[in-house]
């Protein structure tokens, strides 16, 4: 751990700085995968997305530029509000984000037979209106320009991937705000034209036909097929998770896209997942001891417990910092309603903020 006094080089990506604060305990800064926090309360009560947080201790050790640079600020130490996507008149009135088509999950009530398949994509779900990416929330992903070079001026839905069982990796890239060469790593993977009229065949043949003749160097279109019943459905799921995938997407034929969740759009897979936001980090023992040995969380609903397996040697050396938004894994809720054999997944990029409880 280095100690911090005036504005030295930058914070490296795994790395801590310890820096003297008003009190008799220094505080602690961190980079984990791009995003930089602080162990100060002025840090941890922000409102906003965790990456677009600073504080003056940040400020101290990288200074005023770097951290402008990093969540757009304009000198002030106040983050820059970047324009948001026009919304649909679909969208709802309180929110900013774009109109997107969400999942429901499938609960064996609905015969697929016929429905569009396609491998659920472990990434980033990104919207591209035709001049940049948002997130499903309404935050910018700051993409190279080399990256979004031959991507349409319509509106594509789809995911930044960037490869099965790389989650975390995909995620410290996308929220970034430097425009990396790590973009390199991955590409956007498009399964809707939200602005072309029609049914799903038309939007999806949109997309093939846009990738096929423009060829972006770092896109392409997600293919679809038919599923021929639910024997077809349970042997695609179980090739696709074998490979390290996360499960299906089936689509409704001919169904349009509309805002929310909706029936028309379903996920199949062989465990649940959620999200919770961390409240405390607990020690380790034995040979984790030194470093994290699982992340106290709590449920929207306010259920706390412990997640202490799927983190890597490096998650737990740099945990998630509190007041993160994690997805993780399970196999089902004991009649406490708390999630039995939960397992770490990664930081969520996209999440809504949970109220402090």
């Amino acid at each position: 751990m280095r100690h911090g006094g005036s504005v030295m080089a930058d914070i490296a990506d795994g790395e801590q700085v310890s820096v003297q604060g008003s009190g008799s305990k220094p505080y602690i800064l961190k980079n984990t995968g791009g995003v930089y926090s602080c162990s100060c309360p002025a840090w941890r009560n922000q409102s906003v997305a965790i990456e677009r947080r600073t504080c003056k201790h940040l400020r101290r050790v990288r200074g005023d530029a770097a951290e402008d640079a990093r969540i757009g600020g304009d000198g002030s130490g106040a983050p820059a509000v970047p324009a948001r996507p026009t919304r649909s008149t679909s969208a709802s009135d309180d929110t900013k984000a774009p109109p997107l088509l969400l999942a429901q999950s499938w609960e064996n009530d609905v015969d697929l037979t016929g429905w569009w398949m396609s491998e659920k994509l472990d990434g980033v779900r990104a919207y591209w209106d035709g001049k940049q990416f948002w997130s499903r929330l309404g935050n910018a992903f700051l993409a190279p320009e080399w990256f979004t070079a031959g991507l349409p001026d319509f509106p594509l839905d789809g995911e930044l991937f960037g490869g099965r069982k790389r989650f975390q990796r995909t995620v410290s890239i996308v929220r970034r705000q430097d425009r990396s060469d790590d973009w390199k790593e991955l590409a956007f993977v498009a399964f809707d034209a939200p602005g072309v009229e029609g049914t799903f065949e038309a939007r999806l043949e949109r997309c093939r036909q846009w990738m096929e003749e423009a060829k972006p160097a770092y896109a392409q279109w997600h293919a679809h097929a038919r599923c021929d019943g639910t024997p077809h459905l349970r042997t695609e799921l179980a090739r696709v998770e074998s490979l390290g995938g996360e499960g299906l997407m089936l689509r409704q034929p001919g169904s349009r896209y509309e805002a929310g969740r909706s029936h028309t759009l379903l996920k199949v897979k062989s465990f649940k997942d959620d999200e919770a936001r961390v409240v405390g980090h607990v020690a380790g023992a034995g040979r984790h001891k030194g470093r994290l040995g699982a992340l106290e969380v709590e449920l929207r609903n306010g259920t706390r417990f412990s997640v202490g397996t799927g983190l890597s040697d490096a998650e737990r050396a740099s945990p998630p910092p509190v007041g993160a938004i994690i997805t993780f894994r399970y196999q089902e809720l004991s009649n406490d309603g708390v999630p039995r054999f939960p397992s770490y997944v990664g930081v969520r990029v996209d999440a809504a903020p949970f109220a402090a409880s």
